[in-house]
């Protein structure tokens, strides 16, 4: 066979990347990997999703640029499965499909007052300040004095810091610039971060952890008797990330508060049972806890003690989950595409050629660079499979087949070209403010100054 196989690769977050990044390391194979994305912009959870505050993390670009660059590589942008193109199209154009779409959605609480004003997903908040096209224009209930944040993992510390630091803070950084505004007249006093289970068994990193002692604006608030190690959580203390955490937590715990404006408390062993309010959100009842084992398992139990928090905003952040593509197999319980090590399944076994990578495949577990070992792995199966894969048809397999697709369907391409035009006007404008850089916010917008370019 003459002409290189052809790859198509839906999402062009971190896992999108990497998988490419694998196609082009390979040497068994001519691969040309045509990167997709609905969005204008590429790099995901790495743009949309990583604290505006924690810049170093977002240079993993710089390495994600550099797979761009390759003209083995097409980064094909604004582009929606489903409409602009369909699975069938997929299935017509390339020889193989991967899916690395990650996990856009989240888990719900499950508790009454739920869907009350005010109350929301932190993946909602957090692609809201990060200046994410599908929440640009929403307005957040910042007019109250109380902020309940459930779930103590990395994304939970991210919400409650940027809700604890002052405008002026995150006007250093490339948070949102409509989020900035809004912030500035934010009236939240109190944050509450709530782990239904204890100390020892919170999801956060050290590092993540100890942000909150430094911060200008909030004192950190610990109950000393909600961070003691029971004895079923000695065991765990042996990781030394958890005997950190603990360590640090109980640090906080003795510290004097100082009279900042705001406060972020630190609760273990509490479970939300009921958002409080008749049109938006007025409070959150909580249940304290207790730890026991079960099935070798540490679990917490409630004690029918409650206490009800003054919050006019809950956001929840208890876990992502994927959003099924139209036509791709999806396991709608565990929100993941499902799959053999990532070869894809359907009702009948394995579909010959569909791959799938980083959370979409295994759900949301690690961060940025664990997606790079699970996308190796997803490719590492195709090269098995490569040799007995069917072939489309060659008329089918150029670039210039999917142009012609696109273009009929109306699909307005961003190309990487056009998004390093969009990345060099943000970082521009943000250096002349002392920023990173000043994001668009909207996809008309990143269109709109693109006309030029475009002529």
């Amino acid at each position: 066979m003459t002409r290189p196989l052809r790859i198509a690769v839906i999402g062009a977050g971190p896992s999108g990347f990497y998988a490419t990044e694998a196609l082009l390391k390979q040497t068994q194979y001519d691969v040309t990997v045509d990167l997709i994305d609905r969005l204008p912009t590429p790099y995901g959870l790495v743009r949309y999703g990583v604290a505006p505050d924690h810049q170093k993390i977002k240079s993993v670009t710089n390495i994600f640029q550099k797979i761009a660059a390759n003209p083995k590589v097409r980064f094909l942008g604004n582009v929606n499965f489903g409409t602009d193109i369909t699975y069938d199209d997929l299935k017509a154009h390339y020889d193989a499909i991967f899916y690395t779409v990650g996990a856009s959605s989240d888990r719900s609480l499950g508790i009454p007052g739920e869907d009350l004003k005010g109350s929301m997903s932190a993946t909602e908040f957090v692609a809201w300040y990060n200046g994410h096209p599908d929440y640009a224009d929403r307005v957040m209930p910042l007019d109250v004095e109380g902020v309940a944040v459930v779930g103590v993992g990395n994304v939970a510390v991210d919400v409650s810091r940027i809700l604890a630091k002052t405008a002026e803070e995150l006007a250093l950084t490339d948070t949102a610039d409509h989020a900035i505004e809004q912030l500035k007249h934010s009236k939240v006093k109190d944050i509450y971060v709530l782990g239904r289970r204890g100390a020892a068994q919170a999801k956060f990193t050290t590092k993540e952890l100890r942000e909150f002692g430094e911060l200008l604006n909030a004192d950190v608030v610990v109950d000393p008797a909600e961070v003691q190690v029971d004895e079923l959580s000695a065991k765990e203390m042996e990781n030394p990330g958890t005997a950190k955490n603990v360590e640090v937590l109980q640090e906080f715990s003795k510290k004097h508060l100082e009279g900042k404006p705001r406060r972020v408390h630190l609760r273990f062993l509490v479970s939300p049972v009921e958002i409080i309010g008749t049109d938006r959100v007025e409070g959150l009842k909580i249940e304290k806890n207790k730890l026991v084992e079960q099935d070798g398992w540490i679990a917490a139990v409630g004690t029918g003690e409650f206490e009800t928090l003054n919050v006019g905003m809950v956001l929840r952040s208890v876990g992502y989950k994927g959003v099924a593509l139209p036509g791709v197999p999806f396991d709608a319980r565990k929100g993941v595409i499902p799959n053999e090590g990532g070869r894809v399944k359907g009702e009948n076994g394995v579909l010959p050629g569909e791959y799938t990578a980083g959370w979409i495949k295994r759900g949301p577990s690690g961060v940025v660079g664990t997606n790079k070992a699970c996308a190796v792995d997803s490719v590492n199966l195709f090269l098995e499979d490569a040799a007995n894969l069917s072939r489309v048809d060659d008329s089918n397999a150029t670039p210039e087949a999917v142009d012609a697709l696109l273009a009929a369907k109306g699909a307005r391409v961003v190309t990487f070209q056009d998004w390093l035009e969009l990345d060099k006007v943000e970082t521009e404008k943000g250096k002349a403010l002392g920023r990173p850089r000043v994001k668009f916010a909207t996809v008309q917008e990143m269109l709109s100054a693109l006309e030029p370019v475009k002529g």
